[in-house]
């Protein structure tokens, strides 16, 4: 049944611009590896009306679904050919969404840092912004093309670059930011908000050091949420998610 609340605000975000990073466990779905195609186009299809509110969307996505570099680096695998690997996985998934969103007739770009050119472009910055100027959607693919450094610095690094409003952190089956591992302890704490310096403080899981760090320096706000509720992307960017949100406070 459509929730009219939601229907109400769409079109009244405050947002021009976002970045949407999902891990790739969140395009498993219920699958236990891979890519569960009905959440695939759930999402494609949310992203979708999220455009179609006037806001311009870039997307990162990791590839934990298909390969994850540290676990194979801890099994002996060298570093940085795992993490390499890694970066496929993530253009396998980008490739993935970039298919999904144009079968629901969204123009989409995949951007690449490193260069795979008979299937993504080039990350070049300038173009990236250039594409979400003209209403498509644009994927970073492969991180940010180094080893050592997680998609989630990728997302950060991207939001960056390109100027956007918010940094949209689409978890798992998570809701937000706890004190502990709420799918181990039941009376974990959920925080409503929190600074980048308390989360970086308290070493929550919200994302890796590097990334949170960078988000902070340049007071660019996180929302933490739970791709997979129902029309939860749409929800963020309407106002209405029931996530965590990371900021900054003011400097005197």
């Amino acid at each position: 049944m459509p929730d009219s609340n939601l229907e109400t605000n769409l079109g009244k975000t405050i947002y021009k611009r976002v970045l949407l990073k999902l891990s790739g466990k969140a395009l498993m779905g219920s699958k236990g590896y891979g890519i569960d195609h009905e959440t695939l186009y759930d999402i494609a299809r949310q992203v979708k009306r999220v455009t179609q509110m006037g806001v311009q969307v870039a997307m990162v996505v990791g590839g934990g679904n298909i390969f994850r570099g540290e676990e194979a680096a801890a099994e002996g695998m060298d570093r940085a050919t795992a993490d390499y690997s890694g970066m496929l996985a993530t253009l396998i998934n980008s490739l993935a969404l970039q298919d999904a969103l144009e079968h629901e007739g969204v123009t989409t770009r995949t951007l690449s840092a490193i260069t795979v050119q008979a299937v993504a472009e080039p990350y070049i910055r300038r173009r990236a912004i250039r594409h979400l100027e003209k209403g498509r959607v644009v994927v970073f693919a492969a991180g940010t093309g180094n080893p050592y450094m997680t998609t989630d610095t990728a997302a950060a690094l991207r939001a960056i670059e390109i100027g956007v409003d918010v940094l949209l952190m689409g978890k798992h089956r998570v809701d937000g930011i706890y004190d502990v591992d709420p799918l181990r302890h039941p009376n974990a704490k959920k925080f409503e908000k929190i600074t980048h310096m308390e989360a970086i403080n308290r070493r929550l899981e919200v994302m890796d050091s590097t990334a949170l760090s960078l988000c902070m320096e340049n007071s660019l706000p996180i929302i933490v949420f739970d791709v997979l509720g129902e029309r939860a992307i749409e929800r963020v960017v309407a106002g209405e998610a029931g996530g965590t949100l990371v900021y900054t406070e003011a400097r005197a």
